[in-house]
């Protein structure tokens, strides 16, 4: 299981990496209590993009331990508005909500 949260969280720096910044600055890093039954990390630029992921781990030591992913980034679109989407990723998949995102049939 440690692989699985040492890969998660240089999956997410590499997310942040490989985000065209456009000239922005980071102008916030944060990236601590990365363990090996979780992590934190924030990133926010000087053009509005702001991302932050926080990782656990679900049933520690049984059959069904498992990683779960919460976290949210926001960004401003090209009509000027702020869109963010909060997200969640588990056993069940990743699912993205946002105000700007269809829903799907329950």
């Amino acid at each position: 299981m440690k692989f699985v949260i040492i890969f998660s969280a240089f999956f997410a720096v590499a997310m942040c990496a490989s985000v065209p910044l456009d000239n922005a600055q980071i102008v916030r890093y944060d990236n601590d209590n990365i363990g090996v039954e979780g992590y934190h990390w924030a990133l926010e630029t000087s053009d509005g993009k702001t991302f932050s992921e926080d990782g656990s781990l679900e049933n520690v030591g049984k059959e069904d331990e498992s990683l779960v992913v919460r976290g949210q980034y926001s960004y401003v679109g090209p009509d000027g508005v702020t869109y963010t989407v909060n997200y969640i990723a588990d056993k069940n998949g990743f699912q993205p909500q946002g105000a700007h995102l269809p829903v799907g049939p329950k």
